[in-house]
């Protein structure tokens, strides 16, 4: 069973509980069109578990199949200078058709992003040493594909459908 390496730490985005009793690791692209189902799993999942789940995101762009992901994983990263790392996030993928220069340009505003800062971070190499940083954890750790899940740092192999995936997290709260 592949382990998560690094686990959850201080470079990770969270949302939800720190002190969870469930972490849920998601390695995904925002591109990849099983990550966007993904997405609005896990949002449902985030709502039932409250405050039972720490999630967190960690990028996996599969660059050679999917032209923009490494840009669209970056500009989340850049976001987070400005503290909107999951309002970039839940944006890229709510629009994972349209992920060229001109359309992160236009999500940055409307959540609301200094343009200024935000297209000097973008080109700032910090964001793509983290995002590579963490593609090089999920190889590490056994990623192959997207998304790929990790459950208190072991990784999930089950149905990710959600009334399976919900079922089996609602299993582990003690």
């Amino acid at each position: 069973m592949s382990k998560l390496k690094p686990t959850v730490n201080s470079n990770d985005h969270f949302q939800g509980n720190p002190n969870a009793p469930i972490v849920l690791v998601e390695y995904g692209d925002y591109e990849c069109p099983y990550c966007e189902r993904a997405y609005a799993i896990i949002k449902n999942i985030q709502l039932a578990l409250d405050s039972n789940l720490k999630f967190v995101f960690r990028n996996f762009p599969l660059a050679e199949v999917h032209s923009n992901a490494t840009n669209a994983a970056i500009a989340a990263e850049a976001a987070s200078a400005q503290g909107k790392f999951w309002e970039m996030h839940d944006i890229l993928f709510e629009n994972q058709h349209h992920l060229g220069d001109a359309s992160i340009l236009k999500y940055a505003t409307k959540i609301g992003l200094n343009i200024e800062q935000f297209e000097a971070d973008i080109k700032n190499p910090q964001y793509l040493e983290k995002v590579e940083l963490d593609f090089e954890s999920g190889a590490r750790s056994g990623v192959w594909g997207t998304p790929t899940f990790y459950i208190n740092d072991e990784v999930y192999d089950g149905l990710w459908e959600e009334e399976y995936f919900l079922e089996y997290l609602q299993g582990l709260i003690v």
